[in-house]
């Protein structure tokens, strides 16, 4: 495959916070929903299935959660982390 092609793949830069949001609110989500299920309801017959259900709720909430916390984070670790 070519450089260009390779290019015209991606998403333009502008969008990183929106890119960023959506992995960590979709990766996050899955993980929760895979912990609260089993702590609900227990590892049994159906569990990923549970996971599914409850991952589909939890997938767009996170996300937006995400977009709307993600300025404060940034200026929380931009307040403690030493960047000299």
């Amino acid at each position: 495959m070519s450089q260009s092609n390779n290019q015209r793949r991606k998403i333009p830069k502008r969008f990183t916070p929106y890119v960023f949001a959506f992995f960590m609110a979709g990766i996050m989500a899955f993980l929760m929903s895979m912990v609260i299920v089993a702590a609900n309801s227990g590892i049994e017959h159906g569990y990923l299935l549970r996971v599914g259900h409850a991952y589909a709720l939890a997938m767009p909430v996170a996300f937006v959660c995400v977009l709307m916390v993600r300025p404060i984070v940034m200026r929380l670790v931009t307040a403690v982390v030493d960047i000299h």
